[in-house]
């Protein structure tokens, strides 16, 4: 019995063009995600002081994470016939992650954190929103991945409301 291109959902050549879309969007994850990796292995370095402790070992734990969601990007990018793109494509966006002037300031690494996962969280939001009854594999892929970010962002904003608390942010 041979079965249809319509009934491979995603993959039929009629949602070429809906697929074309999700890779794109997971192309722009992917580069976000490696972006972050690069940030996050500075931001863990170089802030100094007895309070950055904390707020680097966070970094340090969150790199692998970061770099596995890059991948599983990657992976799904391939797996829907894209191509992953190289670093010759890649243009950074994350000012907010850059190292203070003082590397002392780790409010400023904080901040930079949370816009990082907020801007994670509404662009995997999208991808949900885009991937909804086209695509229920990516979908749930970055469901999970979603469920990362969230987590990560309220850990760093626990971390500024102690800052606030003391008056320090």
């Amino acid at each position: 019995m041979e079965v249809g291109r319509s009934s491979e959902g995603i993959l039929s050549e009629e949602m070429t063009g809906k697929r074309e879309q999700i890779i794109e969007l997971l192309a722009q994850a992917y580069f976000m995600e490696l972006e972050t990796v690069i940030n996050y292995v500075t931001n863990s370095i170089n802030p100094d002081g007895v309070r950055a402790q904390e707020v680097k070992e966070s970094l340090e734990e969150d790199i692998q994470e970061e770099l596995d969601h890059a991948q599983q990007f990657a992976q799904r990018i391939k797996e829907l016939y894209g191509v992953v793109p190289g670093s010759m494509d890649f243009n950074a966006e994350q000012t907010y992650l850059q190292p203070p002037e003082n590397q002392i300031d780790v409010v400023h690494l904080i901040k930079g954190v949370i816009e990082a996962e907020r801007g994670a969280i509404e662009h995997y939001t999208k991808i949900v929103e885009t991937t909804k009854g086209a695509d229920p594999v990516t979908q749930d892929m970055v469901i999970e991945i979603l469920h990362d970010e969230q987590g990560h962002r309220r850990l760093f904003e626990g971390f500024l409301q102690e800052y606030q608390a003391e008056g320090k942010a």
